[in-house]
């Protein structure tokens, strides 16, 4: 499973080094995929205690057999990051010393045609990274053209959403849309000719949007966050790799609502509101890849690592 499992670890040596491992810490890689992060994290361990997590059971697995050099001090979970508070319970670790997260989709998931992720190859839309619930198919067969023009332009920033949404339900009234190259079909043909010869695939934030859609993704980006200082010990870190603007923006919007001192008006001549940041931003603009990994690996591209400290 290990082989079959690509991934290449994005910001990997940055996000791990960021994390400032202590060999007795207890750290979680709360988005394992083929176990890249937390191999590095592992190696660095001694006494300490490494907890991965994923929602892929495909990735649970391929991450288990790369960590076996390091079972003593690795706990595997099949789980969502959003549940982490309650995981790590019935763990009996009330905090940590570092969480990291990459939010991408890996490698893996993307090229395994079966997966129903990309529109590069023609395969059951299914999207789904836990291999359970509602599959991408069902979502755009069921949705009312409302909720799929807003996922469309929420989600995928498309600014055609309301034209995709419309062919979609235009199309499902003559048979239901079951693969991947019939969706990006229908995406093309509602986005203007003009627009779909520029930059890349017409069909990109249409997929995003319906991923993300799928997978509750932001709405589990934001369960965790919620938890996330409350789960760190005093100088713990928490480690988020964001592959888009939605993911981006809400990580930064909530480290800085952490790090903000004094709240009181600016024509105050004193603080009187004794507001003090709890958590302390370690990269101001955060930290992106090398244009060495980005040769290496495009994927990377979008990637940028954004780390904060509990105070």
């Amino acid at each position: 499973m290990e082989s079959e499992f690509r991934h290449k670890s994005v910001l990997l040596n940055e996000s791990v080094d960021a994390l400032s491992i202590k060999p007795d810490g207890i750290y979680v890689d709360g988005t394992a995929g083929g176990g890249g992060h937390s191999y590095e994290i592992a190696s660095r361990l001694t006494t300490g205690r490494l907890i991965a997590v994923d929602a892929d059971p495909d990735a649970i697995r391929a991450a288990g057999e790369r960590l076996l050099p390091f079972k003593e001090r690795v706990t595997l979970l099949h789980a969502n990051f959003a549940d982490l508070k309650a995981e790590l319970t019935a763990c009996g670790v009330n905090s940590v010393d570092g969480i990291l997260l990459d939010l991408g989709v890996s490698s893996y998931q993307f090229d395994t045609p079966e997966r129903g992720f990309s529109y590069n190859f023609d395969a059951p839309l299914d999207m789904r990274m836990s291999q359970s619930g509602l599959t991408a198919a069902q979502l755009v067969n069921t949705a009312e053209y409302r909720e799929l023009a807003r996922i469309l332009r929420e989600y995928g920033e498309e600014k055609f959403a309301s034209r995709i949404a419309a062919g979609i339900i235009r199309e499902r009234l003559v048979k239901p849309i079951e693969t991947t190259f019939e969706l990006a079909e229908i995406v093309k043909t509602a986005i203007p000719a003009a627009t779909r010869r520029q930059g890349s695939h017409p069909a990109r934030k249409s997929f995003q949007a319906l991923r993300i859609a799928v997978n509750g993704e932001l709405e589990a980006l934001s369960h965790l966050l919620d938890d996330a200082l409350s789960l760190l010990n005093t100088g713990g870190r928490l480690c988020v790799i964001t592959f888009h603007s939605l993911e981006d923006r809400m990580v930064k919007q909530r480290y800085l609502s952490w790090a903000q001192g004094c709240i009181c008006p600016s024509d105050f001549p004193i603080c009187v509101c004794e507001h003090k940041p709890i958590a302390a931003i370690v990269f101001k603009k955060g930290t992106q890849p090398t244009s060495e990994e980005i040769e290496e690996n495009p994927r990377s591209r979008s990637a940028r690592l954004r780390v904060i400290e509990k105070l």
